[in-house]
């Protein structure tokens, strides 16, 4: 017999599966990076620079705003928020068989969103890009420039990232809780070994990207392109398992 509850979960397992799956065909992580990787796709129009000063991120998200907007990370915010609902998915499903790990997972995941959501500061430089080239004089436009350089100084995409940035904290507590939800799901019974042995692959060389940008920084691009093909398989295989348990009695 189905109860409320169990059909709560099945939702929620449902809802999930399907966030994950959309966060990966429509809201990649690290768009802005393919968007300039492969010249805007043909599509859209590209600076001929990357910007790195505030004047620089002013001007391009006056003339170019969708890729100025993506270089800001914009579609992350969605991307963060479906993982989320994914996290969670996996936490009704993984609690029963390791409480306490199960819980530490679940915090460090849905900690990892909050703090991104708080940190992105795209609308931030937008609006401020706006109220720069509608300002009527020389020092209200000093003084946008001034918060503009303020929000880059905690992280700007153009430059080598900022350790302490919102956006590594909450990248290296995502990893963490995958890291955690993948333990788990090897001695589950619930996923398969494969599903929690290529949890472990990529999180683990997702983790990498921070010994590396310590130590290595000009090679800090090969965790996140290591991880990448690891987190896709990871992710379809564990929304499949999330589906086919929305539908078992």
């Amino acid at each position: 017999m189905t109860t409320p509850r169990t059909q709560n979960w099945k939702t929620l397992y449902k809802i999930g599966a399907y966030a994950i799956l959309v966060a990966i065909l429509f809201f990649r992580r690290y768009y802005g990076a393919e968007l300039s990787a492969f010249n805007g796709f043909g599509i859209f129009a590209m600076p001929e620079t990357e910007p790195v000063s505030a004047l620089e991120w002013f001007q391009v998200l006056q003339d170019y705003p969708y890729v100025g907007l993506s270089w800001l990370g914009i579609r992350d915010l969605v991307n963060y928020v479906l993982v989320g609902l994914f996290f969670l998915a996996l936490y009704v499903a993984l609690r029963d068989h390791s409480p306490s790990l199960m819980l530490v997972a679940i915090t460090s995941g849905l900690l990892g969103v909050g703090v991104y959501l708080v940190s992105n500061q795209a609308f931030a430089l937008l609006g401020l890009s706006q109220k720069f080239f509608a300002a009527a004089t020389e020092t209200q436009r000093t003084i946008y420039l001034a918060a503009g350089e303020g929000l880059l100084a905690i992280h700007n995409p153009a430059g080598l990232p900022n350790l302490g940035s919102g956006s590594h904290i909450s990248l290296f507590l995502i990893f963490m809780a995958g890291l955690f939800f993948s333990i788990v799901m090897l001695n589950s019974g619930v996923f398969s070994k494969a599903t929690g042995v290529v949890g472990l692959l990529m999180n683990i060389l997702g983790l990498l990207f921070f010994p590396l940008l310590i130590f290595a920084p000009g090679f800090h691009w090969i965790s996140p392109t290591l991880s990448a093909p690891f987190r896709m398989i990871w992710y379809v295989m564990s929304a499949l398992k999330l589906l086919k348990l929305a539908k078992e009695d």
